[in-house]
C-alpha cells in the first residue's frame, strides 16, 4: 500500500508531496519508537511472565486486541481511531512539517539506550506548541494531568501493596520452584487484554498525530475527529508488523526495567500489576479527553509496588528501591526536559527565530508552560 494511495481520502489537492511524505514518515518512526518505549512498558510483565511460550503466540493473542480496539475506535467512535485523545490537537493547518517529525527520531534513540521517556510528551508536545490559538493551554493541561497521574499511580500502588505485600509476594518467592495453577495464566491473560486496551485507548494519538484528519465543532461545545478508513487499515497493518518485531527480540532495551522489579516474572505477580495500571488508566481515560503519559503513570505504580515491598515484605533493601524509583524518574524527567526543548528551537529554526527565542528563553518559557 503505498503513501499516496493512503491519503487518497483526505483531498489530496489540499496535501503536497513533502507534507504527505513528513506524515508518512513521522508515523512510521513514531509508530515503532511508541511501540519500542511504550508499549513494551504495558506488555512488559506478560512477556517476562511468559517466556517458555513462542513468541508468534503471545503476538497474535496481542495483534487481535489491537484490532479489536481500531476497529471499536472507528465504528464506535464515529472513525475516531484515537479515541478523542487529539481533539484539542487538529492536524496542523499547513500539514506536517520536517520538525514534526524530528521528535520521534530522538525517541527511537533514547530507546535504544533503555530510557523510559515520555512518548506523549516527546511526541505531541511539538504539535501542542505549533498550532496557535487552537493548542493553547494544551501542553500545561498535558503535564497537570500526567502528574496526578504518577500521584495517583504511586499512592495506589503503595496502598494495595501494603496490604498484600507482606502476604503475597512472600508466598511467591517462597513458591516461586512451585508449578504455578493454571488458573494464574488465566487471570494474568485477561489482566494483560485489559490492560492493553487501556493502554491503546490512551496512546494511540501520539501515532496517529501524524495522519491526516478532519476536526469539527459539534454543536454541542466540543469537536468531532474523523480519520479516512484507508488510514484504519494502514495503521493497523503497520501496528501489527512492528508488535511482531518487538515480541520477536522479546521487548529489547526497555523490558530491563520490568526485568529489574521485584517477582515480575512471576505469572501471579504480573497479574496484579497489570489489573492497578489499567484501572488508573481507564480512570483518566473517562476524566478528560486531553492527552496524558502513560509512562508516567506506569513508573508512578512500580514506585509504590516498590517502596510497600521493600518496606513491608523486605524481599529487597529500602535504599535500593528508593534508588530504583529515583533512577526512572530521572530518566522520565530528561525524556520531559527533551521533548520542550525540540518543541521549542525546531519551530523556532524553520521560522528564522531562533535568536528571538534564545535572548528570552525562561520567558517563553513560562509563557508556554502557563507559568
Amino acid at each position: 500500500m503505498s503513501a499516496k494511495s493512503v491519503f487518497q481520502g483526505f483531498n489530496m489537492d489540499n496535501l503536497s508531496a513533502v507534507v504527505w511524505f513528513f506524515s508518512i514518515v513521522g508515523f512510521l518512526i513514531a509508530a515503532y519508537s511508541i511501540v519500542a518505549n511504550d508499549a513494551i512498558q504495558t506488555l512488559g510483565t506478560f512477556l517476562s511472565s511468559n517466556a517458555k511460550r513462542p513468541w508468534w503466540v503471545l503476538w497474535l493473542y496481542a495483534s487481535s486486541i489491537i484490532v479489536a480496539v481500531m476497529l471499536t475506535g472507528y465504528f464506535f467512535y464515529d472513525t475516531d481511531i484515537a479515541f478523542d485523545r487529539l481533539n484539542s490537537i487538529p492536524y496542523p493547518e499547513n500539514g506536517v512539517q520536517w520538525y514534526h517529525a524530528i521528535p520521534p527520531i530522538f525517541l527511537l534513540i533514547l530507546t535504544r539506550y533503555g530510557i523510559p521517556v515520555s512518548t506523549t510528551f516527546l511526541v505531541l508536545t511539538i504539535f501542542a506548541l505549533t498550532g496557535g490559538d487552537s493548542t493553547e493551554g494544551v501542553l500545561p493541561s498535558m503535564l497537570q494531568k500526567s502528574a496526578l497521574g504518577y500521584l495517583v499511580a504511586i499512592g495506589a500502588a503503595f496502598f494495595v501493596y501494603l496490604i498484600v505485600s507482606r502476604m503475597f509476594e512472600r508466598w511467591i518467592s517462597n513458591t516461586k520452584d512451585q508449578p504455578i495453577n493454571p488458573l494464574w495464566y488465566l487471570l494474568q491473560w485477561s489482566s494483560t487484554a485489559f490492560l492493553w486496551w487501556q493502554w491503546l485507548v490512551q496512546d494511540l494519538a501520539n501515532i496517529f498525530v501524524f495522519l491526516p484528519r478532519t476536526t469539527t465543532p459539534n454543536g454541542e461545545g466540543g469537536v468531532d475527529v474523523t480519520f479516512d478508513p484507508m488510514l484504519l487499515v494502514f495503521a493497523t497493518i503497520v501496528m501489527l508488523v512492528l508488535h511482531a518485531y518487538i515480541f520477536k527480540t522479546r521487548g529489547g532495551e526497555i523490558q530491563k526495567i520490568v526485568l529489574t522489579k521485584t517477582n515480575t516474572t512471576d505469572v501471579r505477580a504480573a497479574t496484579l500489576v497489570d489489573f492497578i495500571y489499567a484501572l488508573i488508566l481507564m480512570y483518566f481515560k473517562e476524566l478528560n479527553d486531553i492527552p496524558m503519559s502513560t509512562t508516567w503513570v506506569f513508573l508512578g505504580m512500580l514506585a509504590g509496588r516498590e517502596i510497600a515491598i521493600s518496606y513491608v515484605a523486605g524481599l529487597r533493601g529500602k535504599l535500593e528501591a528508593l534508588g530504583d524509583v529515583a533512577t526512572d524518574v530521572a530518566r522520565a524527567f530528561i525524556g520531559l526536559v527533551i521533548s520542550v526543548v525540540l518543541a521549542i528551537f525546531l519551530p523556532a529554526i524553520a521560522r528564522g527565530e531562533l535568536g528571538v527565542v534564545l535572548s528570552d528563553f525562561p520567558g517563553y518559557l513560562g509563557r508556554i508552560l502557563g507559568f
